[in-house]
Protein backbone atom coordinates (compact mmCIF):
# COMPACT_ATOMS: atom_id res chain seq x y z
CA UNK A 1 0.00 0.00 0.00
CA UNK A 2 1.26 3.48 -0.90
CA UNK A 3 2.11 5.54 2.17
CA UNK A 4 1.63 9.31 2.00
CA UNK A 5 3.07 11.46 4.79
CA UNK A 6 0.68 14.36 5.26
CA UNK A 7 0.13 16.85 8.06
CA UNK A 8 -3.45 17.00 9.39
CA UNK A 9 -5.75 19.71 8.06
CA UNK A 10 -6.47 22.69 10.28
CA UNK A 11 -9.72 24.62 10.74
CA UNK A 12 -7.64 27.66 11.68
CA UNK A 13 -6.32 28.06 8.14
CA UNK A 14 -7.68 31.06 6.25
CA UNK A 15 -7.21 30.66 2.49
CA UNK A 16 -8.57 33.38 0.20
CA UNK A 17 -10.65 30.69 -1.55
CA UNK A 18 -12.21 27.48 -0.26
CA UNK A 19 -13.64 25.99 -3.45
CA UNK A 20 -13.31 26.15 -7.21
CA UNK A 21 -15.78 28.99 -7.80
CA UNK A 22 -14.14 31.29 -5.24
CA UNK A 23 -10.70 30.35 -6.56
CA UNK A 24 -11.75 31.44 -10.05
CA UNK A 25 -12.83 34.85 -8.75
CA UNK A 26 -9.64 35.23 -6.71
CA UNK A 27 -7.39 34.36 -9.66
CA UNK A 28 -9.12 36.97 -11.85
CA UNK A 29 -8.22 39.62 -9.28
CA UNK A 30 -4.63 38.47 -8.75
CA UNK A 31 -2.09 41.12 -9.75
CA UNK A 32 0.76 39.63 -11.81
CA UNK A 33 2.68 42.83 -12.59
CA UNK A 34 5.05 42.29 -9.66
CA UNK A 35 6.32 38.77 -10.30
CA UNK A 36 8.10 38.35 -6.97
CA UNK A 37 5.05 39.46 -5.02
CA UNK A 38 2.64 37.37 -7.12
CA UNK A 39 4.76 34.28 -6.59
CA UNK A 40 4.78 34.83 -2.83
CA UNK A 41 0.99 35.30 -2.75
CA UNK A 42 0.38 32.11 -4.76
CA UNK A 43 2.67 30.15 -2.49
CA UNK A 44 1.07 31.43 0.72
CA UNK A 45 -2.50 30.90 -0.47
CA UNK A 46 -1.80 27.38 -1.70
CA UNK A 47 -0.21 26.49 1.64
CA UNK A 48 -3.31 27.80 3.43
CA UNK A 49 -5.64 25.97 1.06
CA UNK A 50 -3.75 22.70 1.55
CA UNK A 51 -4.27 23.00 5.32
CA UNK A 52 -7.99 23.72 4.96
CA UNK A 53 -10.29 20.69 5.41
CA UNK A 54 -12.34 20.14 2.24
CA UNK A 55 -13.85 17.23 0.32
CA UNK A 56 -11.43 15.46 -2.00
CA UNK A 57 -13.23 16.14 -5.29
CA UNK A 58 -13.64 19.85 -4.53
CA UNK A 59 -9.97 20.10 -3.62
CA UNK A 60 -9.04 18.38 -6.89
CA UNK A 61 -11.21 20.68 -9.02
CA UNK A 62 -9.76 23.74 -7.29
CA UNK A 63 -6.19 22.58 -7.83
CA UNK A 64 -6.88 21.91 -11.51
CA UNK A 65 -8.08 25.49 -11.91
CA UNK A 66 -5.21 26.90 -9.85
CA UNK A 67 -2.43 25.11 -11.74
CA UNK A 68 -2.65 27.02 -15.04
CA UNK A 69 -1.83 30.37 -13.41
CA UNK A 70 0.73 28.79 -11.11
CA UNK A 71 2.66 27.11 -13.94
CA UNK A 72 2.81 30.35 -15.96
CA UNK A 73 4.15 32.31 -12.96
CA UNK A 74 6.66 29.56 -12.15
CA UNK A 75 8.00 29.62 -15.70
CA UNK A 76 8.50 33.39 -15.64
CA UNK A 77 10.04 33.33 -12.15
CA UNK A 78 12.49 30.60 -13.16
CA UNK A 79 13.90 32.90 -15.88
CA UNK A 80 15.64 34.84 -13.11
CA UNK A 81 17.99 31.88 -12.68
CA UNK A 82 19.03 31.53 -16.33
CA UNK A 83 22.80 31.16 -16.86
CA UNK A 84 23.70 32.02 -13.27
CA UNK A 85 27.05 30.87 -11.98
CA UNK A 86 27.15 28.43 -9.09
CA UNK A 87 26.61 28.29 -6.25
CA UNK A 88 23.64 30.67 -6.29
CA UNK A 89 23.82 33.96 -4.44
CA UNK A 90 21.53 34.38 -1.42
CA UNK A 91 18.95 36.19 -3.57
CA UNK A 92 19.06 33.53 -6.29
CA UNK A 93 18.82 30.73 -3.74
CA UNK A 94 15.72 32.37 -2.26
CA UNK A 95 14.10 32.31 -5.69
CA UNK A 96 15.16 28.71 -6.31
CA UNK A 97 13.78 27.50 -2.95
CA UNK A 98 10.51 29.37 -3.55
CA UNK A 99 10.06 27.67 -6.94
CA UNK A 100 10.71 24.21 -5.49
CA UNK A 101 8.39 24.90 -2.55
CA UNK A 102 5.54 25.90 -4.82
CA UNK A 103 5.87 22.70 -6.85
CA UNK A 104 5.87 20.76 -3.57
CA UNK A 105 2.70 22.57 -2.48
CA UNK A 106 1.01 21.23 -5.60
CA UNK A 107 2.24 17.73 -4.73
CA UNK A 108 0.81 18.09 -1.23
CA UNK A 109 -2.56 19.21 -2.57
CA UNK A 110 -2.89 16.27 -4.96
CA UNK A 111 -1.57 13.87 -2.32
CA UNK A 112 -4.48 14.90 -0.08
CA UNK A 113 -6.82 13.98 -2.92
CA UNK A 114 -4.99 10.68 -3.45
CA UNK A 115 -5.21 9.93 0.26
CA UNK A 116 -8.97 10.48 0.07
CA UNK A 117 -9.03 8.00 -2.84
CA UNK A 118 -7.10 5.46 -0.76
CA UNK A 119 -9.50 6.01 2.12
CA UNK A 120 -12.42 5.02 -0.11
CA UNK A 121 -13.89 8.38 -1.13
CA UNK A 122 -16.67 7.34 -3.53
CA UNK A 123 -16.48 10.60 -5.50
CA UNK A 124 -12.85 9.84 -6.35
CA UNK A 125 -13.07 6.10 -7.01
CA UNK A 126 -12.44 6.61 -10.75
CA UNK A 127 -9.62 9.11 -10.18
CA UNK A 128 -6.81 6.81 -9.03
CA UNK A 129 -4.71 6.99 -12.19
CA UNK A 130 -5.30 10.71 -12.67
CA UNK A 131 -4.36 11.65 -9.09
CA UNK A 132 -1.26 9.46 -9.21
CA UNK A 133 -0.22 11.06 -12.49
CA UNK A 134 -0.67 14.57 -11.06
CA UNK A 135 1.48 13.76 -8.01
CA UNK A 136 4.16 12.32 -10.29
CA UNK A 137 4.02 15.33 -12.59
CA UNK A 138 4.81 17.85 -9.84
CA UNK A 139 7.44 15.68 -8.19
CA UNK A 140 9.01 15.35 -11.64
CA UNK A 141 8.98 19.13 -12.05
CA UNK A 142 10.86 19.49 -8.77
CA UNK A 143 13.49 17.00 -9.90
CA UNK A 144 13.84 18.68 -13.28
CA UNK A 145 14.13 22.14 -11.68
CA UNK A 146 17.06 20.85 -9.65
CA UNK A 147 18.64 19.20 -12.67
CA UNK A 148 18.49 22.18 -15.00
CA UNK A 149 19.92 24.48 -12.32
CA UNK A 150 22.71 21.99 -11.46
CA UNK A 151 21.66 21.35 -7.87
CA UNK A 152 21.47 17.84 -6.44
CA UNK A 153 17.91 17.09 -5.35
CA UNK A 154 16.79 15.38 -2.19
CA UNK A 155 16.91 11.61 -2.85
CA UNK A 156 13.42 11.38 -1.35
CA UNK A 157 12.02 12.95 -4.51
CA UNK A 158 13.19 10.02 -6.63
CA UNK A 159 11.94 7.58 -4.00
CA UNK A 160 8.50 9.23 -4.03
CA UNK A 161 8.36 9.22 -7.82
CA UNK A 162 9.33 5.55 -8.06
CA UNK A 163 6.87 4.61 -5.30
CA UNK A 164 4.02 6.30 -7.15
CA UNK A 165 4.93 4.51 -10.38
CA UNK A 166 5.10 1.18 -8.52
CA UNK A 167 1.66 1.98 -7.08
CA UNK A 168 0.33 2.61 -10.59
CA UNK A 169 1.82 -0.67 -11.81
CA UNK A 170 0.34 -2.59 -8.87
CA UNK A 171 -3.11 -1.23 -9.70
CA UNK A 172 -2.56 -1.82 -13.43
CA UNK A 173 -3.35 1.75 -14.44
CA UNK A 174 0.20 2.91 -15.30
CA UNK A 175 -0.78 3.22 -18.97
CA UNK A 176 -4.32 4.51 -18.49
CA UNK A 177 -4.89 7.52 -20.73
CA UNK A 178 -5.31 10.81 -18.89
CA UNK A 179 -6.16 14.26 -20.21
CA UNK A 180 -3.48 16.74 -19.19
CA UNK A 181 -3.37 20.17 -20.80
CA UNK A 182 0.03 20.88 -19.28
CA UNK A 183 1.46 17.68 -20.77
CA UNK A 184 0.14 18.12 -24.28
CA UNK A 185 -3.24 19.55 -25.33
CA UNK A 186 -3.65 17.09 -28.19
CA UNK A 187 -2.09 13.98 -26.69
CA UNK A 188 -3.18 12.12 -23.55
CA UNK A 189 -0.74 11.46 -20.76
CA UNK A 190 -0.34 8.53 -18.33
CA UNK A 191 1.54 7.66 -15.17
CA UNK A 192 4.09 5.76 -17.23
CA UNK A 193 4.65 8.55 -19.76
CA UNK A 194 5.21 11.11 -16.97
CA UNK A 195 7.64 8.74 -15.24
CA UNK A 196 9.54 8.00 -18.46
CA UNK A 197 9.63 11.66 -19.43
CA UNK A 198 11.08 12.65 -16.05
CA UNK A 199 13.69 9.89 -16.29
CA UNK A 200 14.75 10.79 -19.82
CA UNK A 201 14.72 14.56 -19.25
CA UNK A 202 16.96 14.18 -16.19
CA UNK A 203 19.28 11.80 -18.06
CA UNK A 204 19.55 14.18 -21.03
CA UNK A 205 21.92 16.60 -19.26
CA UNK A 206 19.42 19.49 -18.89
CA UNK A 207 22.10 21.51 -17.08
CA UNK A 208 24.07 21.67 -20.36
CA UNK A 209 21.12 22.78 -22.51
CA UNK A 210 20.07 26.26 -23.51
CA UNK A 211 16.63 27.57 -22.58
CA UNK A 212 15.47 26.98 -26.15
CA UNK A 213 16.72 23.40 -26.08
CA UNK A 214 14.94 22.82 -22.78
CA UNK A 215 11.68 23.86 -24.42
CA UNK A 216 12.38 21.51 -27.32
CA UNK A 217 13.17 18.73 -24.87
CA UNK A 218 9.88 19.25 -23.05
CA UNK A 219 7.84 19.31 -26.26
CA UNK A 220 9.55 16.32 -27.87
CA UNK A 221 9.46 14.09 -24.79
CA UNK A 222 5.76 14.85 -24.36
CA UNK A 223 5.26 13.33 -27.81
CA UNK A 224 7.79 10.52 -27.60
CA UNK A 225 7.71 9.19 -24.02
CA UNK A 226 4.86 6.81 -24.85
CA UNK A 227 7.01 4.96 -27.39
CA UNK A 228 9.50 3.87 -24.71
CA UNK A 229 8.57 0.49 -23.27
CA UNK A 230 9.23 -0.30 -19.61
CA UNK A 231 10.41 -3.90 -19.29
CA UNK A 232 11.24 -6.29 -16.45
CA UNK A 233 14.24 -7.72 -18.37
CA UNK A 234 16.55 -6.73 -21.18
CA UNK A 235 18.74 -8.13 -23.96
CA UNK A 236 22.20 -6.60 -24.14
CA UNK A 237 23.32 -5.76 -27.67
CA UNK A 238 26.49 -3.71 -27.98
CA UNK A 239 25.80 -2.74 -31.59
CA UNK A 240 22.43 -1.19 -30.90
CA UNK A 241 21.30 1.70 -28.73
CA UNK A 242 22.02 1.33 -25.05
CA UNK A 243 19.52 0.03 -22.52
CA UNK A 244 18.97 2.23 -19.47
CA UNK A 245 17.80 0.93 -16.12
CA UNK A 246 16.24 2.19 -12.91
CA UNK A 247 15.74 0.55 -9.54
CA UNK A 248 12.33 1.32 -8.05
CA UNK A 249 13.83 0.85 -4.59
CA UNK A 250 16.56 3.40 -5.24
CA UNK A 251 16.89 7.15 -4.85
CA UNK A 252 18.33 7.67 -8.34
CA UNK A 253 17.17 8.10 -11.88
CA UNK A 254 18.31 6.23 -14.98
CA UNK A 255 21.70 4.53 -15.11
CA UNK A 256 23.61 2.61 -17.71
CA UNK A 257 22.58 -1.02 -17.49
CA UNK A 258 26.22 -2.14 -17.32
CA UNK A 259 26.99 -0.24 -14.10
CA UNK A 260 23.75 -0.38 -12.11
CA UNK A 261 23.44 -2.87 -9.26
CA UNK A 262 20.46 -5.12 -9.87
CA UNK A 263 17.64 -5.65 -7.40
CA UNK A 264 14.22 -7.26 -7.34
CA UNK A 265 12.54 -4.09 -8.59
CA UNK A 266 14.47 -3.29 -11.75
CA UNK A 267 12.85 -1.65 -14.75
CA UNK A 268 14.58 -1.39 -18.13
CA UNK A 269 14.08 1.17 -20.87
CA UNK A 270 15.19 -0.02 -24.31
CA UNK A 271 16.30 3.06 -26.22
CA UNK A 272 16.32 1.48 -29.69
CA UNK A 273 12.90 2.87 -30.75
CA UNK A 274 13.90 6.38 -29.71
CA UNK A 275 17.29 5.98 -31.39
CA UNK A 276 15.63 5.05 -34.69
CA UNK A 277 13.19 7.95 -34.39
CA UNK A 278 15.97 10.48 -33.77
CA UNK A 279 18.01 9.11 -36.68
CA UNK A 280 15.06 9.11 -39.09
CA UNK A 281 14.13 12.69 -38.26
CA UNK A 282 17.76 13.76 -38.65
CA UNK A 283 17.95 12.14 -42.09
CA UNK A 284 14.67 13.69 -43.22
CA UNK A 285 15.78 17.13 -42.08
CA UNK A 286 19.03 16.67 -44.03
CA UNK A 287 16.94 15.74 -47.08
CA UNK A 288 15.05 19.02 -46.90
CA UNK A 289 11.90 18.38 -44.88
CA UNK A 290 10.99 21.15 -42.43
CA UNK A 291 10.76 20.79 -38.64
CA UNK A 292 7.04 21.56 -38.95
CA UNK A 293 6.51 18.67 -41.36
CA UNK A 294 8.25 16.36 -38.90
CA UNK A 295 6.18 17.65 -35.95
CA UNK A 296 9.26 19.10 -34.24
CA UNK A 297 7.76 22.54 -33.67
CA UNK A 298 8.47 26.07 -34.83
CA UNK A 299 12.24 25.82 -34.72
CA UNK A 300 14.94 26.24 -37.35
CA UNK A 301 16.31 23.23 -39.22
CA UNK A 302 19.81 23.93 -37.89
CA UNK A 303 18.65 24.06 -34.25
CA UNK A 304 16.69 20.83 -34.64
CA UNK A 305 19.57 18.99 -36.29
CA UNK A 306 21.98 20.08 -33.58
CA UNK A 307 19.64 19.05 -30.77
CA UNK A 308 18.59 15.75 -32.34
CA UNK A 309 22.24 14.72 -32.55
CA UNK A 310 22.88 15.88 -29.00
CA UNK A 311 19.89 13.94 -27.64
CA UNK A 312 20.97 10.80 -29.46
CA UNK A 313 24.43 11.12 -27.94
CA UNK A 314 23.15 11.61 -24.38
CA UNK A 315 20.28 9.11 -24.40
CA UNK A 316 21.08 6.43 -26.94
CA UNK A 317 24.80 6.15 -27.69
CA UNK A 318 26.59 3.55 -25.53
CA UNK A 319 29.97 4.84 -26.75
CA UNK A 320 29.31 8.20 -25.07
CA UNK A 321 29.27 6.60 -21.63
CA UNK A 322 32.27 4.38 -22.33
CA UNK A 323 34.30 7.38 -23.48
CA UNK A 324 33.56 9.21 -20.25
CA UNK A 325 34.52 6.33 -17.96
CA UNK A 326 37.20 7.40 -15.49
CA UNK A 327 39.40 5.66 -12.97
CA UNK A 328 38.93 6.55 -9.27
CA UNK A 329 41.50 8.89 -7.76
CA UNK A 330 41.77 10.64 -4.41
CA UNK A 331 44.27 13.43 -4.90
CA UNK A 332 44.42 17.03 -3.70
CA UNK A 333 44.79 19.79 -6.27
CA UNK A 334 44.87 23.58 -6.50
CA UNK A 335 42.56 25.32 -8.96
CA UNK A 336 42.52 28.85 -10.30
CA UNK A 337 40.21 30.63 -12.73
CA UNK A 338 40.16 33.30 -15.48
CA UNK A 339 42.89 34.03 -17.99
CA UNK A 340 44.46 36.73 -15.83
CA UNK A 341 44.37 34.50 -12.75
CA UNK A 342 45.95 31.58 -14.59
CA UNK A 343 48.52 33.91 -16.16
CA UNK A 344 49.44 35.23 -12.70
CA UNK A 345 50.05 31.74 -11.30
CA UNK A 346 51.99 30.56 -14.34
CA UNK A 347 54.16 33.68 -14.46
CA UNK A 348 54.09 34.08 -10.68
CA UNK A 349 53.24 37.74 -11.07
CA UNK A 350 50.12 39.69 -12.05
CA UNK A 351 49.70 40.59 -15.70
CA UNK A 352 51.09 43.96 -16.79
CA UNK A 353 51.53 45.68 -20.10
CA UNK A 354 54.71 44.29 -21.77
CA UNK A 355 57.90 46.34 -22.02
CA UNK A 356 60.68 46.08 -24.53
CA UNK A 357 63.28 44.98 -21.98
CA UNK A 358 62.39 42.49 -19.29
CA UNK A 359 65.64 40.61 -18.95
CA UNK A 360 64.90 39.61 -15.36
CA UNK A 361 62.06 37.41 -16.62
CA UNK A 362 64.34 35.16 -18.65
CA UNK A 363 64.83 32.75 -15.73
CA UNK A 364 61.09 32.55 -15.25
CA UNK A 365 60.61 31.66 -18.92
CA UNK A 366 63.21 28.88 -18.67
CA UNK A 367 61.50 27.47 -15.57
CA UNK A 368 58.12 27.48 -17.29
CA UNK A 369 59.54 25.61 -20.29
CA UNK A 370 61.15 23.03 -17.99
CA UNK A 371 58.69 22.65 -15.14
CA UNK A 372 55.44 24.26 -16.31
CA UNK A 373 55.65 27.11 -13.78
CA UNK A 374 58.01 29.59 -12.14
CA UNK A 375 59.59 27.98 -9.10
CA UNK A 376 60.20 31.10 -7.01
CA UNK A 377 57.53 32.48 -4.65
CA UNK A 378 58.27 36.10 -5.51
CA UNK A 379 55.09 38.23 -5.89
CA UNK A 380 52.89 35.45 -4.42
CA UNK A 381 51.35 37.83 -1.88
CA UNK A 382 50.61 40.36 -4.60
CA UNK A 383 48.84 37.71 -6.65
CA UNK A 384 46.65 36.73 -3.71
CA UNK A 385 45.88 40.36 -2.90
CA UNK A 386 44.64 40.85 -6.45
CA UNK A 387 42.10 38.06 -5.98
CA UNK A 388 43.93 35.24 -7.73
CA UNK A 389 44.34 32.89 -4.78
CA UNK A 390 44.29 29.12 -5.23
CA UNK A 391 41.28 27.05 -4.22
CA UNK A 392 41.66 23.61 -2.64
CA UNK A 393 39.86 20.83 -4.52
CA UNK A 394 39.92 17.03 -4.53
CA UNK A 395 40.37 15.04 -7.75
CA UNK A 396 37.81 12.19 -7.47
CA UNK A 397 38.45 10.44 -10.77
CA UNK A 398 40.24 11.08 -14.02
CA UNK A 399 40.69 9.99 -17.61
CA UNK A 400 42.86 11.11 -20.49
CA UNK A 401 40.20 13.64 -21.37
CA UNK A 402 39.77 15.28 -17.98
CA UNK A 403 38.85 14.95 -14.33
CA UNK A 404 35.99 15.12 -11.86
CA UNK A 405 36.79 17.39 -8.92
CA UNK A 406 35.10 18.36 -5.65
CA UNK A 407 35.70 21.65 -3.85
CA UNK A 408 36.78 21.05 -0.27
CA UNK A 409 34.98 24.13 1.08
CA UNK A 410 31.54 25.58 0.46
CA UNK A 411 32.91 29.06 -0.17
CA UNK A 412 34.84 30.05 -3.26
CA UNK A 413 34.65 31.28 -6.82
CA UNK A 414 31.23 31.20 -8.47
CA UNK A 415 31.67 29.04 -11.55
CA UNK A 416 29.79 28.61 -14.82
CA UNK A 417 29.64 26.08 -17.63
CA UNK A 418 32.45 26.39 -20.22
CA UNK A 419 34.56 28.54 -17.91
CA UNK A 420 38.37 28.39 -18.11
CA UNK A 421 40.12 26.51 -15.29
CA UNK A 422 43.71 25.59 -14.42
CA UNK A 423 44.43 22.51 -12.28
CA UNK A 424 47.67 21.81 -10.43
CA UNK A 425 47.67 18.35 -8.81
CA UNK A 426 49.77 18.32 -5.65
CA UNK A 427 52.12 15.69 -7.06
CA UNK A 428 53.25 17.89 -9.97
CA UNK A 429 54.54 21.39 -10.62
CA UNK A 430 52.62 21.68 -13.89
CA UNK A 431 49.25 23.23 -14.54
CA UNK A 432 46.66 21.51 -16.72
CA UNK A 433 44.33 23.88 -18.55
CA UNK A 434 40.74 23.01 -19.38
CA UNK A 435 37.13 24.09 -19.34
CA UNK A 436 34.16 23.25 -17.16
CA UNK A 437 32.05 20.60 -18.93
CA UNK A 438 29.44 20.21 -16.19
CA UNK A 439 28.95 21.18 -12.58
CA UNK A 440 26.56 20.51 -9.73
CA UNK A 441 26.06 21.76 -6.19
CA UNK A 442 25.89 18.79 -3.82
CA UNK A 443 23.43 18.43 -0.96
CA UNK A 444 26.25 19.42 1.40
CA UNK A 445 26.70 22.70 -0.49
CA UNK A 446 30.01 21.77 -2.10
CA UNK A 447 30.66 22.27 -5.80
CA UNK A 448 31.49 19.26 -7.96
CA UNK A 449 32.42 19.59 -11.61
CA UNK A 450 33.81 17.80 -14.63
CA UNK A 451 36.69 19.35 -16.55
CA UNK A 452 37.80 18.72 -20.11
CA UNK A 453 41.54 19.22 -20.56
CA UNK A 454 43.26 21.00 -23.43
CA UNK A 455 46.44 19.29 -24.72
CA UNK A 456 49.83 20.81 -23.93
CA UNK A 457 51.42 22.73 -21.05
CA UNK A 458 50.24 26.34 -21.23
CA UNK A 459 52.66 29.27 -21.31
CA UNK A 460 51.68 32.79 -20.18
CA UNK A 461 51.89 35.48 -22.87
CA UNK A 462 50.46 38.87 -23.64
CA UNK A 463 48.74 39.51 -26.97
CA UNK A 464 47.91 42.69 -28.81
CA UNK A 465 45.98 43.28 -32.03
CA UNK A 466 47.69 44.88 -35.01
CA UNK A 467 45.85 46.95 -37.59
CA UNK A 468 46.74 48.59 -40.87
CA UNK A 469 50.43 48.93 -41.62
CA UNK A 470 51.11 46.49 -38.78
CA UNK A 471 50.39 49.17 -36.14
CA UNK A 472 49.37 48.07 -32.64
CA UNK A 473 45.75 49.13 -32.11
CA UNK A 474 44.67 47.99 -28.64
CA UNK A 475 46.23 47.47 -25.26
CA UNK A 476 47.79 44.10 -24.61
CA UNK A 477 45.77 41.47 -22.72
CA UNK A 478 46.78 38.36 -20.83
CA UNK A 479 46.63 35.16 -22.89
CA UNK A 480 47.94 31.61 -22.90
CA UNK A 481 49.90 29.69 -25.52
CA UNK A 482 49.22 25.97 -25.89
CA UNK A 483 52.17 24.43 -27.78
CA UNK A 484 51.76 21.78 -30.46
CA UNK A 485 51.42 18.18 -29.27
CA UNK A 486 52.75 16.01 -32.15
CA UNK A 487 51.68 12.73 -30.49
CA UNK A 488 48.06 13.89 -30.64
CA UNK A 489 48.51 15.68 -33.96
CA UNK A 490 47.35 18.85 -32.25
CA UNK A 491 48.77 22.15 -33.55
CA UNK A 492 49.64 25.06 -31.31
CA UNK A 493 46.77 27.34 -30.30
CA UNK A 494 46.07 30.46 -28.26
CA UNK A 495 43.64 31.02 -25.40
CA UNK A 496 42.48 34.63 -25.51
CA UNK A 497 39.70 36.61 -23.77
CA UNK A 498 36.20 36.51 -25.22
CA UNK A 499 35.62 39.05 -28.02
CA UNK A 500 39.36 39.50 -28.66
CA UNK A 501 39.59 37.17 -31.66
CA UNK A 502 39.39 38.54 -35.19
CA UNK A 503 39.79 35.99 -37.96
CA UNK A 504 42.72 36.54 -40.35
CA UNK A 505 43.95 39.55 -38.37
CA UNK A 506 47.54 40.05 -37.21
CA UNK A 507 48.46 40.03 -33.54
CA UNK A 508 51.62 40.57 -31.54
CA UNK A 509 52.60 37.97 -28.92
CA UNK A 510 55.04 38.89 -26.15
CA UNK A 511 56.64 36.13 -24.06
CA UNK A 512 57.78 36.55 -20.46
CA UNK A 513 61.35 37.23 -21.59
CA UNK A 514 60.17 40.09 -23.80
CA UNK A 515 60.52 38.29 -27.13
CA UNK A 516 57.88 39.38 -29.63
CA UNK A 517 56.34 37.29 -32.37
CA UNK A 518 53.89 38.46 -35.03
CA UNK A 519 51.17 35.88 -35.81
CA UNK A 520 48.12 35.66 -38.01
CA UNK A 521 44.97 34.53 -36.22
CA UNK A 522 43.16 31.69 -37.99
CA UNK A 523 39.81 30.33 -36.84
CA UNK A 524 37.95 29.81 -33.58
CA UNK A 525 38.55 26.30 -32.23
CA UNK A 526 36.35 26.64 -29.15
CA UNK A 527 34.42 29.46 -27.52
CA UNK A 528 33.93 29.33 -23.74
CA UNK A 529 32.10 31.64 -21.37
CA UNK A 530 35.20 33.73 -20.57
CA UNK A 531 37.71 32.66 -23.22
CA UNK A 532 38.20 31.60 -26.82
CA UNK A 533 40.69 29.05 -28.12
CA UNK A 534 41.95 30.04 -31.57
CA UNK A 535 44.37 28.79 -34.19
CA UNK A 536 47.27 30.86 -35.50
CA UNK A 537 50.23 30.78 -37.85
CA UNK A 538 53.53 32.70 -37.65
CA UNK A 539 53.51 35.70 -39.94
Amino acid sequence: MLELTLEPTDNLSRPAFKDKSNCEIWLQQLQLTNLHQAHGVLRFQLEEFNRFPIQGLERFNTLELFCETLVAVQEDYAKKLISKRLPFSDEEMTIFVAIISLWQNMVTGYQRCLQAFLDGDKQLEQYGALLTQRCMRYIGLQIFEHQRNSYDCNPNLWQQLHALYAFAEKNNFQQSKITDGLHSPNQPSSCQSVWVKTLLASHGHPDLLTRGQLKMLDRWLNNWSDMIEVDLRYDLNEEEAQTLAVDLWSSQGLQNVKIISTSGEMRYLAMMPLSKLLRVKTILLDQGQSPQQLELGEYSRADCLDFLNKLHLYLCDPKFHRQTERKPVAQAADLCFSIEGIYAHLALKPFRQPKQEIGSDRLGQIQIESFGRVLTDTNRLKIIQMGFAFESWLIENESQLGVKVLRENRQGERIGIHQLVAVQPHDTNSFLIGKVSWLVVTLSGQLRMGLQYFPGIAQPISIQNRGLNNILTDKAVAALLLPAVPELKTPASLIVPRDFFRANHLASITNLDGQIQIVKLGFSVLKGSDFERVSFTPN
